[in-house]
């Protein structure tokens, strides 16, 4: 098994930026994708953005420039800054990461951005 914690969301205002973190830990013999998705009250959970074990990455069209994932193969953690969030980046934000074959979620964490 693996558990993925979550930390770093919370309030901010327009412009604003936060950074979120992941843990993974647990009976990991292989990580590919770690990433992050978000769920927006009465929408669909998004990708957000994704990182490779290579260092390659993925980003949503409403996030790119703004936000930049990163990941640390050592430590088995995965980074979200987000700059300039927008009051449509509220959401609940999951890390997710595909490790043993298998695809692993957080227990999601609150972002919220003020206008």
């Amino acid at each position: 098994q693996v558990q993925l914690v979550e930390s770093g969301g919370g309030l901010v205002h327009a412009g604003g930026s936060l950074r979120l973190s992941c843990a993974a830990s647990g009976s990991i013999f292989s990580i590919n994708v770690m990433g992050w998705f978000r769920q927006a009250p009465g929408k669909q959970r998004e990708l957000v953005a994704a990182i490779t074990t290579g260092g390659s990455t993925n980003y949503a069209d409403s996030v790119k420039g703004r936000f930049t994932i990163s990941r640390d193969n050592a430590k088995n953690m995965v980074y979200l800054q987000m700059n300039s969030l927008k009051p449509e980046d509220t959401a609940v934000y999951y890390c997710h990461v595909y490790a043993n074959y298998n695809n692993y979620w957080g227990q999601g964490t609150q972002v919220t951005v003020s206008s």
